[in-house]
């Protein structure tokens, strides 16, 4: 049996890679996994005399792609959007399982005791339950060209298709007998502001449920196979302060034993819901565990709660922890910034965390308002030339007298001695790009005989130890909430995020194929841009 890491590794290079100057095939892929399941490497598109394109398949996969000639493509694309939409139950491995009436009622709020477990007594009948046919829909912008900024177009004439995702919250009925649930917690990964309060929430709503036995399993997917790891019991009264402090209260790691092991582990230890915070590595081994109960027909649900300051997962408007991030690095760019204006030709470089994905350095320099170079892993630079960031920063030094940058972990990696390493979790261990633009940046100043004060700052992991500001506070409170409710209405396989400002649940596989990345022609890295008014350094 694979080793989890192995599983992540894996599952996570399964994007298809295009060339980075095919602006029109980058364009059709930007659309949020439209195309995920249609072999989105088998596709050509070309630019016909008139104007159009047209999209060709590989005979090996045509039945898989999408005709546009066909007049019925659009109904088609939405079968199979719904097919790969539709969420993991219960009831696809037992189809007679038992439904019972929720125990989650705010109508009334005494303790579940053994007299009520088959439901709140209530006189009224309470209004706050979900149906199972809600939906919210995934995309809101209806482009009318794939020229547009941002455009995120399925067919080349941007038709407009509706996408329904399910409407995430409490279930009228649910799966569980709360009595008969031992629910476990497990943090993997790095840490993140805003672990302790999913934790925590994630206990309460279990106990208003009636969940009596909750445990945290410790550092991560090793807790499982480690034998002097013991779990932790959780109550409410053991989390009830555990949000005002950063890290997790029960530890992180990175790998873990086999996918096998860890299911065998849960079964000895009687686990019927997992709870799994973590990215897009942990959530793929939270999907290969959900995968291997339904293979041994376990009745367990796995339900992933997305752990990223990167914000780098598919198809959310934002993980939690990014907020809070975005916050804290501004604390490092303001030090930056008083360090290199203050000085004879000062020049502040800030190096943030993004490994692929240049969400945090492009939002913390558009809140900063003082970065006059952003540079992210999605947009290539040069150093030297006549139009590298290097001959600006001398532009700037004539100018303004001062000058600060802000660069992702992941950005200009070609210019960076490769490592060859990998960390546990199949991670390419990336360069400093941050030591090398402050090295490259004095030898330059020093060569055309301008002094040059520069000063490094790396504040990553003062960055992602704190606790949660209010926005994430608020976030990780409701996603802790619905990741319960989520498995007690018998979901599993499935993670819970927020898209366009509502909750929903997805399918694990839908948010993991590849990292979220920054589109270069968005109108957010536009406004980063128009902030810090730097050029092409290309």
């Amino acid at each position: 049996m694979e080793t989890l890491s192995h599983t992540i590794t894996t599952s996570a290079s399964a994007k298809p890679r295009l060339p980075r100057n095919d602006n029109v095939h980058r364009r059709l892929l930007r659309f949020r996994h439209g195309f995920s399941s249609l072999n989105l490497g088998t596709l050509r598109s070309q630019r016909s005399s008139s104007g159009f394109f047209k999209v060709e398949c590989s005979q090996q996969s045509s039945k898989n792609c999408i005709d546009f000639t066909d007049p019925d493509w659009k109904s088609k694309f939405q079968q199979d959007f719904e097919r790969r939409f539709n969420i993991p139950h219960i009831t696809d491995t037992f189809p007679d399982a038992h439904l019972f009436p929720s125990t989650f009622c705010l109508r009334m709020r005494t303790p579940v005791t053994e007299d009520f477990a088959e439901g709140y007594p209530s006189d009224e009948e309470w209004h706050g339950y979900i149906n199972n046919n809600d939906r919210v829909l995934l995309k809101v912008i209806h482009y009318s060209s794939p020229t547009s900024a941002g455009a995120e177009c399925i067919d080349p004439n941007c038709t407009w298709v509706e996408q329904w995702v399910h409407r995430a919250g409490p279930r009228e009925k649910i799966y569980f007998k709360p009595e008969e649930v031992k629910a476990a917690i497990v943090t993997c990964g790095g840490l993140c502001p805003g672990l302790n309060d999913v934790i925590r929430q994630i206990v309460i709503t279990l106990e208003i449920y009636g969940v009596k036995n909750i445990v945290g399993i410790p550092f991560g997917y090793r807790g499982f196979s480690d034998k002097g790891l013991a779990e932790m019991p959780l109550l409410r009264k053991v989390v009830q302060n555990i949000h005002l402090s950063g890290g997790s209260l029960l530890g992180v790691s990175r790998g873990g034993p086999s996918v096998s092991d860890i299911v065998s582990s849960m079964e000895e230890r009687g686990i019927n819901m997992l709870f799994v915070l973590g990215g897009n590595g942990t959530h793929a081994g939270a999907n290969a565990i959900h995968d291997e109960c339904r293979k041994r027909k376990l009745k367990v649900a796995v339900v992933g709660v997305p752990k990223t300051i990167d914000n780098d997962i598919l198809l959310m408007d934002k993980t939690f922890g990014f907020d809070t991030a975005v916050e804290e690095a501004q604390r490092a760019i303001n030090s930056a910034y008083i360090e290199a204006h203050s000085a004879y030709h000062g020049i502040g470089v800030v190096k943030l965390m993004g490994r692929s994905s240049g969400f945090i350095a492009m939002q913390s320099s558009l809140a900063s308002g003082q970065v006059d170079i952003c540079l992210i892993p999605e947009v290539p630079f040069n150093l030297h030339g006549p139009h590298g960031v290097l001959r600006h920063l001398k532009y700037l030094i004539e100018t303004k007298g001062s000058a600060v940058v802000c660069v992702a972990e992941g950005a200009g990696q070609n210019l960076v001695e490769k490592t060859n390493a990998t960390d546990a979790s199949g991670n390419i261990v990336l360069g400093d790009i941050g030591v090398r633009i402050q090295q490259e940046t004095k030898k330059y100043f020093k060569e055309i005989g301008i002094p040059a004060d520069v000063k490094y700052i790396d504040p990553t992991y003062m960055i992602r130890a704190c606790r949660a500001n209010a926005s994430d506070g608020i976030l990780c409170t409701v996603l802790g909430q619905n990741a319960v409710h989520g498995a007690f209405a018998g979901y599993s396989g499935i993670t819970v995020g927020i898209c366009n400002t509502h909750y929903v649940y997805f399918p694990i596989p839908e948010v993991i194929s590849h990292p979220r990345e920054v589109d270069p022609n968005s109108r957010m890295w536009h406004r980063c841009l128009t902030s810090t008014g730097q050029p092409d350094f290309i």
